[in-house]
């Protein structure tokens, strides 16, 4: 007869396989989806610069999209470093307990919640006229645009964790510091740091996932070119971008290298979530 720690270990172990059989079935779905695109370009596919889908001439490359995924999302992260980084601290340690902090706090936890096409429309109509009065260039879109609006994104989300593993640190371990006549200077970076940094370092890998994937805020912004951009100013797309603005009238050849690409952002997406877990495991 099953008792109750017994039902309860079958029923998480169900759950964890049903987790592995969707992601197992969903790189299947991908890969049988871009098998025709890989058949036709081969690795070249991934090289490839090219986007034609002129019927009798169809060629089709993922390097303009896997450039303007990783360049949006790089300043994406890069603005969010050190906004997030002080913000957490004024949340989690140096205010902590005031009016202030949990004012600040509740904010920080509402702009986490906000869908992403919100922001797309605030920077459509605040943040691209900005980048038109500043001189960069003349209709706003580009790739420091769409970057701009993932790192004000992605900032509350990064906020948020951080201050959780700030406010994780124990409270004994730093009354020892002062106790030996640390100053706060001192606590933060000797004992509340060492102690969050795991914790603080996975915050930013996930706001970085998360910048990796995003598609309406993108969309809106980057201009959608099917090229290489060769500055932060000028217009390019992402992986996820394309595939919601062309997936739904695509076949064919171009259906399977949407699915390619989508296979490949993917992977990309696995592969930052590996090497974060890697340097976690290190620190």
């Amino acid at each position: 007869m099953l008792n109750g720690e017994r039902i309860t270990k079958i029923v998480l172990f169900l759950t964890s396989l049903i987790i592995i059989f969707i992601a197992s079935g969903m790189v299947l779905t991908l890969m049988e989806g871009a098998i025709p695109a890989f058949k036709e370009f081969g690795f070249k596919f991934i090289i490839s610069s090219d986007w034609n889908p002129t019927d009798g001439r169809e060629s089709y490359g993922a390097l303009p999209f896997i450039i303007g995924t990783i360049a949006t999302s790089i300043i994406a992260l890069l603005i969010c470093l050190p906004l997030a980084f002080s913000t957490s601290l004024f949340i989690g340690e140096i205010y902590r307990g005031t009016k202030l902090a949990s004012f600040i706090g509740m904010m920080v936890d509402m702009l986490a919640g906000i869908p992403s096409i919100v922001y797309g429309l605030w920077g459509f109509y605040v943040l691209r006229p900005w980048v038109v009065d500043m001189g960069f260039n003349d209709q706003g879109y580009g790739v420091f645009t769409a970057g701009l609006i993932l790192a004000i994104m992605v900032i509350p989300y990064a906020t948020s964790i951080s201050v959780e593993m700030i406010k994780m640190v124990q409270n004994d371990l730093k009354e020892a510091a002062y106790s030996l006549g640390a100053t706060r200077k001192d606590v933060i970076f000797s004992v509340i740091l060492p102690n969050a940094r795991s914790g603080i370092f996975t915050s930013y890998i996930l706001a970085f996932g998360r910048a990796v994937g995003e598609t309406m805020a993108v969309t809106m912004l980057i201009g959608n070119s099917n090229i290489i951009p060769k500055g932060l100013f000028d217009t390019g797309n992402t992986m996820a971008s394309l595939i919601a603005n062309q997936f739904g009238e695509a076949d064919g050849l171009k259906l399977s290298s949407l699915v390619a690409i989508a296979l490949l952002l993917f992977f990309i997406t696995g592969l930052i979530n590996g090497f974060g877990k890697l340097l976690i495991k290190k620190l």
